[in-house]
């Protein structure tokens, strides 16, 4: 597969492939029946990315229901994603050699940390992760992560022909689209005609 340096955006052309889940059955992008959000995360544990993916799971039969599946990619090695991702209802895929992030253009940086409008969404997401971690529900994540603590996230709603519907590259480490903004998107996607005559 090439390499992308590039951002993606609406009309780019996503290339079949099937993805390994750390758990449960591998995942075709895209999806032959259904719209597609891939979001790139950053690593195993990460105390933000977990603040959001609550979100998401709490609304996970909204997003069903909207005819899109939910794939979340990880550069974290399968074993330790195993550790913190075991109770997602959603395919969690492990890249740490960071392949699918160079081919889709997503990034590092360091104003993943340090852009003010992160620090709220950082202290929350700290909270909340010692407090779990705090009453054994949660583990920490590694100390010198797999991947660095520097990534971006990146959003992508992928049609059933592979076209990019929209895309978001984050500015910091919690700018990604909400539930409500994956719903609203999806809502205005064309859907495929699975109709056979």
């Amino acid at each position: 597969m090439p390499m992308n340096t590039k951002p993606l955006g609406p009309g780019s052309v996503v290339s079949p492939r099937v993805l390994a889940a750390v758990s449960g059955p591998s995942v075709a992008v895209p999806a032959p029946d259904r719209l597609v959000h891939l979001q790139f995360r950053r690593f195993a544990g990460c105390p933000v990315c977990n603040l959001h993916l609550r979100s998401v799971v709490r609304r996970h039969g909204e997003i069903e229901a909207a005819g899109v599946r939910e794939v979340v990619v990880f550069h974290s090695p399968a074993e330790e994603l195993l550790e913190h991702t075991a109770d997602l209802p959603f395919a969690v895929i492990a890249d740490p050699d960071k392949r699918l992030y160079a081919e889709f253009g997503v990034e590092s940086a360091p104003r993943s940390l340090l852009s003010p409008r992160a620090w709220g969404p950082i202290l929350r997401a700290i909270l909340r992760s010692t407090w779990a971690i705090v009453r054994r529900r949660e583990r920490g994540p590694a100390g010198r992560p797999h991947g660095g603590r520097l990534g971006l996230p990146a959003d992508f709603l992928i049609a059933t022909d592979g076209r990019v519907i929209a895309a978001k590259y984050g500015e910091h480490v919690y700018d990604q689209w909400s539930v409500d903004e994956l719903l609203e998107l999806s809502g205005r996607a064309p859907r495929p005609n699975l109709t056979t005559r």
